[in-house]
C-alpha cells in the first residue's frame, strides 16, 4: 500500500544521497535506500530509515522491495561506477534480470543507448511497476546555484569572455550527450569531459595549460530532466580547480547543486577560486 510519508531514494556515489536523504528526512519523510553495489557508500545506511543493496543490472529487486515498503515517489541520485561496466567477465557480474532485458531489448529497442535515451527507459519501465521518478533536487533546493558571483572572490575579465565563449558550446556538447563540462582560456577549449568524469578532466585541462588561469564551464544539456545527472560541484572540485591552475568556474544557475554549498564556497573565496552562475 502506497504511503504518502514514504520516499525511496535509488543512491549510487558521492555526497549528493546523503543531502538528499538529510532533506526528505528534515521534511518528515521516512527514507527507503536502494544502495547500488559497488557504487553507494556504505554510511548512508545511517542517514536514511530502510537501507538495501541492488545490484546495477537488476532493477526488478529494487521495484519489489520498494513497493513493498509502500513507496512510490523516488529521487535517483549519485554517481555509477561506469568503468566497472566495462571490466573483463563483466556480464558474470552484472548478469541482468527481466526487468534490464525490457529495458535494454524492448524499451531501447531502435534507439541510441545514450545516458539520456537510457535513464528515460529506465524511468518508463519504473513507472509501469508503480515506482515514480521525482526531481533529483526536490530535497536539496537550498543547495541550488544562485545567479551572478557566489563567492567574494571576482573572475577576472579573462573568465568572463570565456565563459560567454564557451557557454554555447558547452551546450551543444551537452547535447550530444559527450559530457557535461568544458575548459577553456583565452577563448580556446582545452579540454572536453566525457566518460571519464569532470575531475579526471579538470587534470587533464591542468597538465595542457601550465600556464594556469583557465576557467570551468560546467551545464546539463538544454533541455535536461532534472530527474537524471544533475551537474554537481564541491569542495573536491574547488580544490582540484586549485591544484591544476584554475581561476574560475561556471555552472548553469538553478540547475547546478554545489554541494554543501556555503562549505564549497568558503573554501572557493579560500583558495582563490572564483564561483559563477550563468
Amino acid at each position: 500500500m502506497d504511503s504518502p510519508n514514504v520516499v525511496g531514494l535509488i543512491a549510487g556515489q558521492g555526497r549528493l544521497p546523503f543531502m538528499v536523504a538529510d532533506g526528505a528526512r528534515r521534511a518528515g519523510l521516512k527514507v527507503v535506500c536502494v544502495g547500488l553495489t559497488d557504487s553507494v557508500e556504505p554510511a548512508l545506511a545511517e542517514h536514511v530509515d530502510v537501507f538495501f543493496y541492488g545490484a546495477i543490472a537488476r532493477p526488478g529487486g529494487w521495484m519489489r522491495k520498494l513497493r513493498g515498503h509502500g513507496v512510490r515517489e523516488t529521487i535517483m541520485v549519485g554517481r555509477v561506477a561506469k568503468k566497472r561496466i566495462y571490466t573483463p567477465w563483466r556480464i558474470l557480474k552484472y548478469l541482468p534480470d527481466w526487468r534490464a532485458l525490457r529495458i535494454w531489448y524492448w524499451r531501447l529497442r531502435k534507439k541510441d543507448k545514450r545516458n539520456d535515451t537510457l535513464l528515460r527507459a529506465i524511468a518508463d519501465e519504473f513507472a509501469s511497476g508503480g515506482i515514480i521518478l521525482d526531481d533529483s533536487t526536490k530535497y536539496c533546493q537550498e543547495h541550488l546555484a544562485d545567479r551572478g558571483v557566489m563567492t567574494r572572490r571576482q573572475p577576472p575579465a579573462s573568465a568572463l569572455k570565456d565563459i560567454r565563449f564557451g557557454w554555447d558550446l558547452l551546450k551543444k556538447i551537452g547535447d550530444l550527450d559527450i559530457g557535461q563540462a568544458i575548459a577553456v582560456r583565452e577563448r580556446e577549449i582545452i579540454a572536453v569531459e566525457a566518460i571519464e568524469g569532470t575531475a579526471r578532466m579538470i587534470e587533464r585541462a591542468g597538465q595542457l595549460c601550465k600556464k594556469g588561469g583557465w576557467t570551468l564551464l560546467k551545464a546539463p544539456r538544454a533541455h535536461h530532466d532534472m530527474r537524471f545527472d544533475v551537474p554537481c560541484i564541491g569542495q573536491d572540485t574547488i580544490e582540484s580547480l586549485k591544484k591544476h591552475g584554475a581561476a574560475c568556474v561556471a555552472v548553469e544557475a538553478g540547475k547546478t547543486i554545489l554541494i554543501d554549498k556555503p562549505q564549497t564556497l568558503a573554501l572557493a573565496d579560500k583558495l582563490g577560486i572564483a564561483v559563477v552562475g550563468y
